[in-house]
């Protein structure tokens, strides 16, 4: 029997590849763990973690605002970046840390390197020119922000521009914004600049932003969007970005010139597989370079396996956590086990939330269902003495047929929050009946999920 130095090799210590090397280290295989750079990954070192907290700073100057209706007066408000920016790199480090030494804990050896395939068993640490072996290889690799615009030329100036991985480090807080995407990195760094004082103009290709996503809640989105006082532009892009004296000049196809001090590009990320060499382990590559694999996270290699955003499945923390859990009961407890993409909660975190889980209207639709909406749209609680034009939106798509609920969408303050317990409702196949038969909370914003007795429309496939 071949002798390897290690039963699994991990390359990269973002949440999937930490969750597989914590758990198979603790069900007795020799482990290693390969991160070039910092433990946590995407999320915790450069995106949820740090972006939420910037979402947070960036609520208070609402809820000031909102405050002189019940009475309060702060007097005159002061945002300091720097000092937001300091206390968020100290709280990304305190995570780095337990990270780090939640691994070491369970016995993986951690190699800060960069690693890379040289055979099918055989993988070199770049920085220290060193090779080891392993019987089982996972390649955990994450993605990237890309810079590539689409078009079919390269816009000039493109070089100028910064992505989310920067943001997070930029020495001051920019008067003037633009940003180029119409995703939700691209939204939820809008809403964040916004909150915090810059203008923020929206550059987006298409006829409205969030695809994918429920047609009424992208619309109540951009409504609120453009009430807030973040200016929108749809069907436009980049085709010029020059350097003049302090700020930044852009021109469109649309013939608008704008103005700024930072453009950031949110148009996209890229799988993590670029120079990792993994067709020397004879590992297939997707064409957007996303790494293969089957029903079990197995690539065409059938002793190396992926797990999270690198796949491009779907490009979700506690989905790469999922992932790699059940990687661990296929590939060490002989309990072949298939991850479930099914009722993903999902949430967008602009100012207000926008969260979804299952189907959405047109989704349902493709997928033949035969369908009713139930809508509801009303000023939440708080705005009424708070006195802003704020409106949650929720909806449900109920299966015509079975009544089982097959999405819930919901735009509005602590959507996320509520979108969670709702998945579970949903993983249980609750049905408009099972809503309808719920006691409701009141007052709360969440009971008018199963108040909602009156049926918008019905719709077939």
């Amino acid at each position: 029997m071949t002798k390897y130095d290690y039963d699994l090799f991990v390359i990269g210590g973002g949440s999937g590849g930490v969750r597989a090397s914590r758990m198979a280290a603790l069900a007795g295989a020799r482990v290693a763990l390969a991160e070039e750079w910092r433990m946590g990954g995407t999320c915790v070192i450069r995106g949820c973690i740090p972006k939420k907290l910037l979402v947070y700073a960036s609520q208070f100057s609402e809820n000031v605002m909102d405050a002189a209706g019940y009475g309060w007066d702060f007097g005159q408000a002061r945002f300091d970046w720097p000092a937001l920016i300091a206390n968020k790199d100290k709280e990304i480090c305190r995570l780095e840390g337990l990270y780090t030494a939640n691994v070491q804990k369970a016995g993986v050896t951690i190699l800060q390197d960069r690693a890379v395939f040289e055979d099918e068993h055989t993988l070199r640490l770049v920085n220290s020119n060193k090779m080891v072996t392993a019987e089982k290889i996972l390649i955990a690799t994450g993605n990237r922000p890309t810079r590539d615009m689409g078009t079919s030329h390269i816009v000039p100036g493109a070089e100028l521009c910064i992505t989310s991985d920067e943001a997070f480090h930029l020495k001051e807080l920019p008067k003037r914004i633009l940003i180029a995407g119409g995703g939700y990195i691209a939204l939820e760094f809008a809403h964040i600049f916004h909150g915090l004082g810059s203008k923020v103009s929206v550059l987006y290709r298409g006829d409205k932003p969030l695809r994918g996503f429920d047609d009424d809640m992208r619309d109540a989105l951009c409504t609120s969007m453009q009430e807030r006082g973040l200016e929108v532009l749809l069907g436009c892009e980049f085709t010029k970005v020059e350097k003049r004296g302090d700020c930044l000049h852009v021109e469109t196809n649309k013939g608008a010139v704008i103005e700024c001090d930072q453009i950031l590009l949110a148009i996209g990320r890229m799988p993590n597989t670029t120079a990792l060499h993994v067709e020397k382990a004879g590992v297939e590559l997707g064409p957007r370079g996303e790494v293969k694999v089957d029903d079990f996270s197995r690539t065409s290699a059938s002793h190396i396996y992926a797990v999270g955003d690198v796949t491009d499945r779907v490009q979700l923390t506690p989905v790469a956590i999922h992932e790699a859990m059940c990687f661990v009961e296929t590939a060490f407890k002989n309990n072949p086990t298939k991850p479930d993409h099914m009722h993903v909660p999902s949430a967008v975190f602009t100012t207000p939330e926008l969260a979804c889980v299952g189907y959405s209207e047109q989704k349902a639709l493709l997928k033949g269902h035969a369908i009713d909406v139930y809508k509801s749209t009303f000023k939440p609680l708080l705005h009424t003495l708070g006195g802003r034009g704020v409106r949650t939106h929720m909806k449900l798509i109920v299966d015509s047929k079975t009544d089982k609920v097959l999405g819930c969408h919901i735009f509005g303050d602590h959507a996320a929050e509520i979108i969670q317990i709702v998945a579970v409702a949903l993983k249980m196949g609750a049905t408009k009946k099972d809503f309808d038969g719920t006691m409701a909370l009141h007052p709360t914003a969440a009971e008018e999920l199963v108040t909602m007795r009156t049926k918008s429309y019905s719709k077939t496939p």
